[in-house]
């Protein structure tokens, strides 16, 4: 049976992409972080429910000797790189680790596919979840493939290391890709993600059990898809037959008002800016008011294609967090 190595599985996307190597005969392999006071990723639960037979293995992405010689056991025919900090937030306030974790981790296991292939004489293929904040403040609108790699956060610095360094072992005969995702929401986003604190507010909003929602600038606008198509897209960048990198995206903007506009009006508040107040303390340094992607590459090669539109995704999360209030009772 083909095995698939995930790090990073027990996050959002990780969930998904298990679910559907799971679901398409393949033995899924997850990094689990280590932990030193007995506590449990909490999405690791969620993660056995859907993928029978899952197999756990402890490293840490800032470990390159535990890192590698987890490739080295499990020998997977595929390998995801989900993991590292996935927060631009975090990455300002631990950039150092953000460092090692998202840009450093990379490398490791990209050189330990490269020399499990020369071990073995057998094709190892590798995916990197990329990212758009590699851009940074992109010249040019909409980004794709060519648009200059410019980041502007420890996050999109990390992830830009990454995404070099798919293009040194590509050319070094791995078949390894990079897929440049730009911001995917579902109802399995953490709460600590502005789009699900704004979709769990509106929710909490409405049930009355708060008044006001504080968030930062409303005037940033991020090109926003949903997470199971922007998963399909990694397993096509896999199974290409020629490695590449690819810009995922909608190619459609909104603002972050947009988004709380949409979200309230799902959950039954027509007036939201009665209950939106915003706090400069929110805002990130350095932030990339613009952000929205060129697909067209992806289209044309991987056949791949959003499913869900703006609406589409915000009332999802908001339908999911209203459903979470009314199975206890609408309590806090």
């Amino acid at each position: 049976m083909p095995a698939a190595l995930v790090t990073g599985a027990t996050g959002q996307d990780g969930y998904y992409l298990c679910q559907g190597l799971a679901a398409a005969g393949l033995e899924v392999h997850a990094v689990v972080r280590p932990s030193d006071d007995g506590t449990q990723d909490p999405g690791l639960d969620d993660l056995r429910a859907v993928v029978p037979g899952l197999v756990e293995h402890e490293a840490d992405l800032g470990d390159a000797d535990a890192l590698s010689a987890v490739v080295a056991e499990v020998a997977p025919t595929e390998v995801y790189n989900l993991g590292g900090i996935s927060s631009v937030a975090q990455s300002w306030a631990q950039p150092v680790a953000t460092g090692l974790v998202s840009g450093l981790a990379v490398g490791v296991l990209l050189d330990a596919a490269w020399q499990l292939q020369e071990r073995t004489g057998r094709q190892v293929r590798f995916v990197q979840a990329s990212s758009a904040e590699i851009f940074g403040e992109a010249p040019t609108s909409p980004q794709d493939e060519r648009t200059p790699v410019r980041p502007r956060s420890p996050y999109g610095a990390a992830k830009a290391y990454g995404h070099h360094m798919v293009g040194v072992y590509r050319a070094r005969g791995l078949h390894a890709s990079a897929v440049v995702l730009y911001n995917h929401e579902s109802p399995r986003r953490p709460e600590a993600f502005v789009t699900r604190k704004i979709t769990r507010g509106a929710a909490r909003i409405a049930a009355g059990l708060d008044s006001t929602l504080t968030l930062g600038s409303l005037d940033v606008r991020r090109d926003w898809g949903w997470a199971p198509d922007y998963v399909e897209a990694m397993v096509a960048a896999v199974r290409a037959d020629v490695p590449d990198d690819y810009v995922i995206a909608t190619g459609v903007a909104h603002t972050v008002e947009d988004f709380v506009r949409a979200a309230f009006a799902r959950a039954g508040i027509d007036d939201w800016a009665a209950h939106v107040r915003t706090d400069p303390a929110f805002v990130r340094p350095a932030e990339a008011s613009l952000q929205v992607g060129d697909s067209t590459h992806a289209r044309e090669v991987l056949g791949w294609q959003p499913t869900k539109g703006f609406t589409d995704v915000v009332d999802a999360m908001v339908d999911h967090d209203l459903a979470l209030l009314a199975a206890v009772g609408r309590r806090p």
